[in-house]
C-alpha cells in the first residue's frame, strides 16, 4: 500500500484562458478503488495524462508506483493481427496463465486472444484490456471511460469484475456502476478537489445537503447585510449630526444648552462613530463570508424544449419484423407499438440490431428526419421482413451515436440543422458548454462536448418523436439529471436506445430487450 501525493498542481492548456487545475493539493491511496467524477471538460483525462507524465506542470506529483492507462491504443495496422499479438505489442512481459484467469473472471474464454483484434466487438476488446491490466502487480491502473458503447449484460459484468479488484481510479458516469465498484471519490467541483470515502451516492447525498445549508447561509447572511447596512447608514446619519452640533451654538435657540455639554456631545459623537464603524466591519466580515459561499454548488439548470403532437395516436408499428444483412438473420419476430407519450428504451446486446431498427424507421415512407438523412445509413446492404408502419408526416429528431460527423465550426452545424444560433448556444452554456469552445473546430472538442452539441440540437427541433442512439455516451452525471428532468417534465414521445440502466428507470414508460 502507497499513497499518491498531488501538492500545489497548477496546468492549463496552451492559449486557455483559465488553468483546469490551479494550485490543487491532496492525497490518495494506492489500495483504493477511486471514483473520478466531474463535469465534462473539467479535467478528469487530462489529471490522468498528469499522473502519466504525458504534460508539464507546475507543483508536484509523488508516488513509489507506476501507472497503467486504459484504453490502451491500438494503431491501425496492427487491427488485423491476432490479438494475442496486439497484446503482446502493447505489453510484452505478460503472463498469459495470468490474463486467461482474469479473462475467466470476466466471463470470457481465453480463445478470443487467438482471434483478429478487429472482430473483437466493444465488450470483447474491453475484457482482453482488462485482463491485461489487471494481470501486472505492483501497478495503479487509471481506468477511463470503461464502458461506454457496452451493452446492459457486458456492463454488469464489468461491473462485477471491478467489485472483487482495488488499486485504480474509474472514471465513469454511470452511477449504477460508480455505486457498485468504488469507496472514495475524487470530485473536480466547480472550484476545488475533494476527496471523500464512500460511493457516488452517498457522496451525492452529502453533497445536496452541504449545498442546502450553503444557500441557506447565503439567505441568512443577504438578509444580515442588508440589516446591517441600514443601522450603519442610520448610525452614521446620528453621528454625523452629533459632531455638527459640537461646535457652537445659538444661546436664543438652544436655551437649554451651555458651554459644558460640548465635552456631552464629544463623547456621544465618539460613541455613535464607533457603532458605525463595528456595524461597517461586521458587514464586511459578513459579505467576506458570503462570498465564500455557493462556489462550488452543482446547479442543475432546467433545460426545455418543443416536442409536437402529431394527430395520430401510434406513431410506429413493427409486427412481426425480421432483419437480415445479405442471408445473415440479425433479429426475428421484433414487435413494437410506440405511440403518442410513450418513452421506449431498447436494450440488447450489442449487434442485436437496435441501431437497424432505428435506421429502418427514419428511411420508412413519409418520414420527415429533421436533422437530413444520415450519412451513415448509405451502402447498408440490409432488408426487412414482416411490417413495419410508421404514421405519415411524422417529424423526427435523431441523433446518432457517431459523432465523428462534427467536423468544422459550431456556427455552421448550428446553420445546417436549422435551429436559432442564439438558443443553440444558450442551452449549451445550460449544459455547462464553456464560452470559448464556441470558436473552436468541433474536431477538438471533447467526445461528452460532442454529444451536448447533438442533444442540444435535438432539443430545439420541434418533433413529434425523438429517436436517440445512445445519447448518453461519454455525458456527464450532472448533465445527464438536467436531461431525465427535463424529459420527466415535458413528456415527450420517445424511441431511445440506451444502457444507463438508472436513466431507463427513471424516464421510460416501456423497456424492450431484444
Amino acid at each position: 500500500m502507497a499513497q499518491i501525493y498531488v501538492s500545489g498542481l497548477t496546468f492549463g492548456y496552451e492559449g486557455s484562458y483559465e488553468n483546469i487545475f490551479e494550485n490543487v493539493s491532496f492525497c490518495i491511496d494506492t489500495d483504493w478503488k477511486l471514483g473520478l467524477i466531474g463535469r465534462n471538460g473539467k479535467g478528469k483525462t487530462t489529471f490522468l495524462n498528469l499522473l502519466l507524465g504525458k504534460y508539464e506542470y507546475q507543483g508536484s506529483i509523488r508516488t513509489s508506483e507506476p501507472f497503467e492507462y486504459f484504453p490502451f491504443s491500438v494503431e491501425k495496422e496492427m487491427m488485423k493481427n491476432l490479438t494475442i499479438d496486439v497484446m503482446e505489442k502493447i505489453y510484452p512481459d505478460y503472463e498469459l496463465w495470468k490474463i486467461c484467469c482474469e479473462l475467466e473472471l470476466l466471463q470470457t474464454d481465453a480463445e478470443i486472444l487467438y482471434r483478429p483484434y478487429e472482430t473483437l466487438s466493444h465488450g470483447e476488446r474491453t475484457k482482453v484490456m482488462l485482463a491485461m491490466l489487471f494481470s501486472r502487480d505492483h501497478v495503479f491502473l487509471l481506468i477511463d471511460e470503461s464502458t461506454n458503447h457496452l451493452d446492459r449484460e457486458t456492463r454488469e459484468t464489468v461491473e462485477k469484475y471491478l467489485r472483487g479488484k482495488k488499486g485504480f481510479i474509474l472514471v465513469s458516469h454511470d452511477r449504477t456502476l460508480l455505486d457498485a465498484c468504488i469507496d472514495h471519490v475524487l470530485v473536480l467541483e466547480r472550484n476545488q478537489i475533494r476527496v471523500n470515502q464512500g460511493n457516488f451516492s452517498s457522496w451525492w447525498e452529502n453533497k445536496k445537503r452541504e449545498d442546502q445549508f450553503e444557500q441557506a447561509e447565503n439567505e441568512r447572511l443577504k438578509k444580515e447585510i442588508g440589516k446591517l447596512k441600514t443601522a450603519a447608514r442610520q448610525s452614521g446619519m446620528w453621528a454625523d449630526k452629533a459632531e455638527q452640533s459640537k461646535i457652537g451654538f445659538d444661546p436664543r435657540k438652544e436655551t437649554n444648552r451651555f458651554i459644558g455639554t460640548r465635552a456631552y456631545i464629544g463623547e456621544k459623537s465618539r460613541k455613535m462613530q464607533q457603532h458605525r464603524k463595528n456595524l461597517e466591519r461586521r458587514q464586511e466580515k459578513a459579505i467576506s463570508e458570503k462570498s465564500q459561499l455557493l462556489k462550488n454548488i452543482e446547479e442543475t439548470t432546467d433545460l426545455k424544449m418543443m416536442p409536437c403532437v402529431h394527430h395520430k395516436e401510434t406513431y410506429i408499428t413493427a409486427r412481426n419484423l425480421n432483419l437480415f444483412y445479405g442471408d445473415r438473420e440479425v433479429f426475428h419476430d421484433f414487435q413494437l407499438e410506440l405511440k403518442r407519450g410513450d418513452r421506449v428504451i431498447l436494450s440488447g446486446k450489442n449487434g442485436c440490431g437496435k441501431s437497424s431498427i432505428i435506421k429502418g424507421i427514419l428511411t420508412s415512407d413519409g418520414v420527415k428526419a429533421l436533422n437530413g438523412f444520415p450519412e451513415e445509413f448509405e451502402n447498408e446492404k440490409r432488408h426487412f421482413e414482416g411490417e413495419l408502419t410508421v404514421a405519415n408526416g411524422l417529424k423526427i429528431s435523431y441523433i446518432s451515436q457517431d459523432t465523428s460527423g462534427l467536423r468544422g465550426k459550431l456556427d455552421d452545424y448550428i446553420e445546417k440543422i436549422g435551429v436559432s444560433n442564439h438558443l443553440m448556444k444558450s442551452v449549451l452554456r445550460q449544459l455547462d458548454f464553456e464560452r470559448e469552445q464556441f470558436d473552436k473546430q468541433m474536431e477538438e472538442y471533447s467526445e461528452g462536448q460532442k454529444k451536448k452539441v447533438l442533444i442540444a440540437g435535438s432539443l430545439l427541433q420541434q418533433a413529434h418523436l425523438y429517436i436517440w442512439d445512445e445519447p448518453l455516451n461519454y455525458i456527464d452525471i450532472f448533465s445527464r439529471m438536467q436531461i431525465e428532468q427535463m424529459i420527466l417534465r415535458y413528456q415527450p414521445t420517445m424511441l431511445i436506445v440506451e444502457h444507463d440502466r438508472f436513466f431507463g428507470e427513471k424516464c421510460a414508460t416501456k423497456q424492450i430487450v431484444m
